[in-house]
């Protein structure tokens, strides 16, 4: 391929290296640099002057191996390393001092010398093959072997695939930054025992024995008597009842009253202004020009008003600080009380405890047990149901009677008073997970035939 150059000049084309702007079609045309572009095809063209491009060649001819020795280099290698080693330095050193000699001398050497008296130990000769090894031998080369190869099962499958051993290696490596799972630990309140809501603090039994009013045939006295406890409560429920009515209703008067007074005030305070201002009008008119010795009162300006905007403000900003300081420390003040009464408790029942005082499962029926102020949760504790039949109720068969109470009500409230359990209500309108519903654009997915 022959070489273009140009007729004259340097044969290169202008350029210019930092151009502020290409957006333009003539940008990029004008004074682009080829610099790069120029010197790849020079080298190209020089390439294939010689013979050819290289990257279009193949391996054997760009390349040759030499498996011939050369002999020069044995030749030249003692020249270069003149300087021997630091081990030939070490062992070439000799001492004066001749070394001791390891041959045997004869006893006419050291017949005439003095010894220091202490005879040499006899020692065996390990040149040659003892009886007891010989026979050892004898009986190997028979068969006979006195120890035999104790069978080890393979800690390994020699006919597994490397593959699969490779990848449980690669995931344990993978996986080993990831927590280990921690198994689940028991709360401390596990090994506590619960706290009864009796007000004596005692513990009440789990199956409490009904009394003797409860029965389907009931004794005439109890009857009575729990017939006349029942009227009684209901009767204190509905005078409470009443009360509370009563109270609302007077509290609505009073507040209907407040209120027909303060708009009375606020017409008689209306009616005053007007007064005084025809009042004024009417001594203007009198005056007649005549300076008046009692000035108007002037109006306030707009200073004076945010002024006192801002002080009313302050004010309230003060007195609601209080009002919540004041609360915070009734708070804190309930908080401690409770506490006191809860160790009062239970240093009561501890020491009702240590005194033989505990209760042994006297307590019957849970109607009866009076219940501490502080109850668990936020909820109070479910009343029991009425369990009663009215006199003219009553039936003389066992046949025609309706079977009262819940047994299933009546183990969970049991389970409330012993503290087992917290009291909880029923939410019906509790918070629901969010849920988006979306639709797939499958329907983009299509070709065209």
């Amino acid at each position: 391929m022959p070489v273009l150059k140009p007729l004259s000049g340097d044969g290169e084309a202008p350029k210019q290296f930092k151009q502020p702007s290409r957006k333009g079609k003539k940008a990029w045309r004008k004074n682009v640099d080829v610099t790069e572009v120029e010197q790849g095809l020079d080298e190209l063209n020089a390439q294939i002057i010689k013979g050819g491009v290289i990257a279009e060649k193949k391996s054997d001819e760009l390349f040759a191996i030499d498996v011939k020795p050369d002999t020069e280099i044995t030749k030249k290698l003692p020249k270069q390393f003149k300087k021997p080693l630091k081990a030939d330095e070490i062992l070439a050193q000799r001492s004066a001092v001749p070394a001791v000699s390891l041959k045997k001398r004869p006893a006419s050497e050291t017949s005439g010398k003095v010894t220091d008296g202490v005879l040499p130990s006899k020692r065996l000769r390990a040149t040659y093959v003892t009886q007891k090894e010989l026979t050892r031998l004898k009986r190997v080369a028979d068969g006979h072997h006195t120890t035999t190869v104790e069978v080890v099962d393979a800690t390994f499958d020699a006919w597994a695939d490397p593959e699969e051993a490779k990848k449980k290696e690669v995931e344990e490596t993978v996986y080993n930054f990831l927590p280990k799972v921690e198994k689940t630990k028991a709360p401390k309140t596990l090994t506590q025992q619960p706290i009864s809501l009796a007000a004596t603090g005692k513990q009440l039994p789990a199956v409490p024995k009904p009394k003797g009013d409860k029965s389907y045939n009931p004794a005439f006295t109890d009857y009575s008597e729990r017939y006349q406890e029942e009227l009684r409560k209901a009767e204190e429920a509905e005078k409470k009842r009443l009360e509370e009515l009563e109270k609302e209703r007077l509290k609505a008067e009073a507040a209907a009253r407040s209120r027909a007074e303060a708009e009375a005030a606020e017409k008689r305070a209306e009616l005053s202004e007007w007064e005084d201002d025809s009042a004024w009008e009417g001594a203007e008119s009198d005056a007649e020009g005549l300076s008046s010795k009692k000035k108007r009162p002037e109006r306030k300006t707009q200073a004076q008003r945010n002024k006192i905007k801002r002080r009313k403000a302050e004010e309230q900003r003060l007195k609601h600080e209080a009002a919540i300081k004041k609360k915070e420390a009734e708070a804190a003040r309930v908080k401690q009380i409770a506490k006191e009464l809860a160790e009062k408790e239970r240093q009561l029942a501890l020491q009702k405890a240590e005194n033989g005082e505990e209760d042994d499962g006297s307590l019957e029926d849970d109607d009866d047990v009076e219940l501490r102020r502080r109850q668990l949760g936020k909820f109070k504790l479910p009343e029991k149901d009425l369990e009663l039949v009215l006199p003219d109720e009553l039936q003389d068969s066992l046949r025609l009677l309706k079977p009262e109470g819940n047994l299933l009500k009546d183990r969970y409230r049991n389970l409330l008073l012993r503290g087992k359990v917290e009291a909880r209500r029923h939410n019906p309108y509790k918070k629901q997970a969010k849920k988006q519903i979306t639709e797939k654009w499958t329907f983009k997915d299509f070709t065209l035939q």
